[in-house]
């Protein structure tokens, strides 16, 4: 399984909900400062280098894409936003 997070409460949530660090947990440039990510003390958590919030659904459907690309096995579990 894989976390998809889009933003900073998300990020949060994903990281309090996964059972372990074999849980990976990815998010956008906008959930973490980079300060914030090189900082994080976390195992198995990837930064996009560009944000997901607000985006457009192929922006999203491209960081899945390359989630899959990574774990091609694995459910990707994505944060939506109301």
């Amino acid at each position: 399984m894989v976390f998809l997070a889009i933003t900073t409460a998300g990020l949060s949530d994903a990281l309090r909900l996964r059972r372990d660090a074999a849980v990976a947990v990815w998010c956008g440039s906008d959930a973490i400062s980079e300060a914030d990510y090189a900082a994080l003390n976390v195992a198995n958590v990837s930064r996009f280098n560009y944000p997901l919030q607000a985006e457009d659904d192929d922006v999203i459907a491209g960081a899945i894409e390359t989630i899959e690309e990574h774990y091609p096995s694995e459910t990707v579990w994505v944060e939506r936003c109301a």
